[in-house]
């Protein structure tokens, strides 16, 4: 049961004495926080959650459409180990013609495509936005951060029912990307995240017209470990079904990975090996991972169990982040380590081609 004593930080971006700072401050903390006066329409919010409602009701064989020749990014139906929970996806919204191929696939009407697309280009300017504000809070000037990253937009469904309550609806795990904008339902509760310094639950509890941040595994490498990837999960406290909106930043499309060089120096080392968003997400899809492995850098070829890949582990929730070596030779060396921990995992057919991450992280 979470716990109720502490809650997330709730930043009005109205309220500009110091904002930027607030902001980095709370991914630091917490990597889990509410914006109010975000600057979303309360109205186009309730028609998108309308619209959502909507389309997740329609028959499966519909539902199944919304395909994509990439796994996690078309529609995810119950899966383990979430079999309560589906979800539909809009996958690079921003792209040319990308809310049009949704619509089609659906069979969304006019005013369905109309709402959809006003709410995805809305979140997306609000992300813009607090991206530019995580600069700045950094003393990094204000730059555009996300600027041609590929985002997500998916509409999920909790299945609940009498039999669910005190289940879990989405596993404890952390977003793969840069950050999340979520818009969860305001009256069926059950998101949760861990405070980093005491390990404890604690519930995100529903506030109308605000919406929720949360924190990825891409921000916590950019940031060279200053900003925590929030570990996060979905549980049924009643038997009413819940739905949520989800706004994925990704991470850069053609580039790495890796720490700002401005936050790297003599005093922070760089913490993580530089990666492409891409393979990692296909680590985390194929490996069952809820969140990531642990990459260790060893002297000597890794085993099996260096990897990490009992049973146990690959579903526990420790992040998948990379650690670095400090010079160039070593950094080549690690990704020499690299293959070869990915030799071992074949080798160990621990990587399918198979879809079974969250639906609530893809």
């Amino acid at each position: 049961m979470a716990a109720k004593g502490s809650a997330v930080p709730v930043i009005d971006l109205q309220d500009f004495s110091g904002l930027p700072k607030k902001l980095v401050r709370a991914c630091e903390e917490w990597g889990c926080l509410r914006i109010v006066n975000h600057g979303v329409p309360m109205e186009l919010m309730t028609e998108m959650k309308i619209v959502s409602r909507s389309l997740l009701d329609l028959p499966v064989e519909i539902k199944l459409r919304n395909s994509h020749p990439e796994h996690g990014k078309g529609y995810t139906p119950p899966n383990m180990p979430s079999p309560y929970l589906e979800g539909l996806n809009l996958y690079d919204m921003a792209s040319s013609g990308a809310v049009d191929d949704f619509c089609a696939q659906v069979g969304a009407s006019p005013h369905q495509r109309e709402i959809i697309e006003k709410y995805a280009f809305a979140v997306y300017d609000l992300a813009q936005n607090l991206g530019s504000k995580l600069m700045e809070g950094l003393g990094l000037g204000r730059h555009e951060l996300f600027k041609q990253w590929p985002c997500q937009l998916k509409m999920n469904k909790y299945n609940y029912s009498h039999e669910t309550v005190g289940l879990t609806g989405a596993v404890t795990h952390t977003d793969p990307g840069f950050l999340t904008i979520l818009q969860d339902d305001e009256t069926v509760n059950g998101l949760e995240a861990v405070d980093k310094y005491t390990g404890e639950l604690v519930s995100v509890d529903p506030i109308p017209g605000t919406l929720v941040v949360n924190v990825g595994d891409v921000a916590k490498v950019w940031s060279n470990g200053r900003f925590c990837n929030v570990k996060h999960r979905v549980q049924c406290y009643e038997p009413k079904i819940r739905t949520s909106i989800a706004l994925f930043v990704l991470a850069p499309r053609d580039e790495n990975v890796e720490a700002l060089p401005q936050l790297v120096d003599v005093h922070h080392p760089r913490l993580y090996v530089p990666f492409h968003f891409e393979d990692y997400r296909k680590l985390r899809i194929s490996t069952k991972s809820l969140t990531v492995l642990h990459f260790k850098i060893h002297s000597s070829p890794p085993t099996q169990a260096d990897a990490g890949l009992s049973s146990s582990a690959v579903s526990s929730s420790s992040s998948l982040l990379l650690p670095a070596l400090s010079s160039p030779s070593q950094s080549a060396h690690c990704e020499v380590r690299t293959i070869s921990f990915f030799r071992v995992m074949f080798a160990a057919g621990m990587i399918k081609d198979c879809f079974c991450s969250p639906a609530s992280c893809w």
